[in-house]
């Protein structure tokens, strides 16, 4: 490990300690810590009380913007995204999305003609899938960095959460025709 990644792992760490210090300390901090329900509510929470510890080690607070590096660039505004068509061909397409504290709007569902193949390369989201029967009370899933993921087309999914800043990027390959095997 350089240097660098060193003292960015050390000021990881740094700020947990402390944040669990303030939780340990104030039972207001504490109650609202119990109350939190996900990863991004957590560090929310840390960042109210001036504590950063969103960031991965590793990560910087703004990475230059280079095109050949998918994690550069500025993060979206919070509660939007931005998505990049890195490449395409005939029935398929390569997009870098970059999400930050996004969600769909309440009772949207996407429903893509498209199959979808994504992976989280930065961050941590949510997705909820719909009952894919009666009586079925459908799913919601927890990804993290590197997690992947297959959906099919027609199988309509929502973006429930996405990690504030530095935010998420995901890689997402769309497809129209099945895979051959």
């Amino acid at each position: 490990m350089a240097e660098a990644q060193l003292q960015q792992f050390l000021e990881k760490v740094r700020q947990l300690n402390a944040f669990v210090a303030l939780s340990e300390a104030d039972p207001a901090v504490r109650e609202a810590l119990r109350h939190c329900s996900h990863h991004q509510a957590v560090v929310a929470l840390a960042r109210q009380h001036g504590f950063e510890i969103g960031r991965r080690w590793g990560e910087t607070a703004a990475a230059p913007a280079a095109a050949d590096n998918l994690l550069a660039g500025p993060c979206p505004a919070p509660g939007e995204e931005r998505t990049t068509v890195l490449a395409r061909g005939e029935g398929w397409r390569l997009e870098r999305i970059h999400s930050c504290s996004a969600s769909s709007p309440a009772g949207f569902w996407y429903d893509q003609s498209e199959h979808e193949w994504l992976t989280l390369l930065q961050g941590s989201a949510r997705l909820g899938f719909a009952p894919a029967s009666p009586g079925d009370p459908g799913e919601e899933l927890e990804l993290c960095r590197g997690d992947a993921l297959l959906i099919p087309a027609h199988r309509r999914h929502r973006l429930v959460a996405t990690d504030g800043e530095p935010g998420c990027v995901w890689l997402a390959l769309f497809w129209r025709e099945a895979c051959a095997g």
